[in-house]
């Protein structure tokens, strides 16, 4: 295949960045999107030019590192699929491909398609775990869970942070992570215990670290490669209110 991309490269943070093409004469339909990055990298380093700095880890759709916008799509235009695990074989021979870093306000750029993602982590720092005492692991079934309430945990669990939501919201908001990683406690007996401050904390980091607000426009959850439902929202906004006000709320 015969490839044209137009790649987003941006020397530092405060540096202007700009669409560079490159034109890749032998990639195979066969490889990743990241194996495409590879050759092109190789490419430049043989011809003496700097390679593109991309964030990568596992490859498998694991980490969430992947994380680049490609024809305007976060993590490409094949849904409920991470950058790494995009091939070739989806796009067609001679097609132009557009390569951006995610654009939010609270993922700044460090260096071409590699922003900086921390303020996810800092989001889970403020209050994203259990820290009440549980002793030793406990034996299989000795706290029950209701399997709907099991499911919808194991569901929000599979949210893995790549912050695609956040590059695909018009206004730029990590409500989707956030109501997953709220739910994902939030539907467990562990995570009644710290489940009203656990919400007010890390709502209160979201709006620190400068994401935007929620408009319900559902982007977020067509973008994300784990396909979290949107109702997660409608969660943390039932806790978010719920700790807030005093309110009685049903447990699990």
């Amino acid at each position: 295949m015969r490839l044209t991309l137009k790649v987003w490269r941006q020397s530092g943070p405060d540096d202007k960045g700009r669409l560079v093409g490159y034109q890749v004469d032998d990639a195979d339909e066969d490889m990743s999107f990241l194996e495409l990055l590879d050759v092109l990298n190789e490419k430049l380093i043989l011809d003496g030019d700097e390679p593109v700095a991309f964030d990568h880890d596992c490859r498998e759709g694991i980490c969430g590192t992947c994380s680049m916008v490609i024809n305007g799509f976060a993590h490409g235009p094949q849904k409920a699929t991470t950058a790494c695990q995009l091939h070739l074989r989806h796009f067609r021979d001679g097609e132009t491909i557009t390569i951006e870093p995610f654009r939010a306000g609270a993922f700044p750029v460090v260096k071409d398609l590699v922003v900086d993602r921390g303020a996810l982590d800092r989001i889970i720092a403020a209050g994203g775990y259990v820290s009440a005492p549980t002793g030793s692991a406990p034996d299989a079934h000795a706290t029950p869970v209701p399997k709907p309430n099991a499911d919808r945990a194991f569901t929000a669990a599979a949210c893995i942070g790549c912050g695609a939501c956040v590059a695909a919201c018009p206004n730029g908001s990590a409500s989707l992570f956030l109501g997953a990683k709220i739910t994902h406690l939030g539907e467990l007996p562990q995570g009644q215990p710290e489940r009203n401050e656990r919400v007010v904390t890390m709502v209160e980091q979201h709006d620190a670290e400068g994401f935007g607000g929620c408009t319900n426009i559902g982007e977020c959850s067509v973008a994300c490669p784990k396909e979290i439902p949107l109702d997660v929202i409608s969660q943390l906004n039932r806790d978010y209110l719920a700790a807030t006000t005093g309110s009685r709320r049903r447990r699990p």
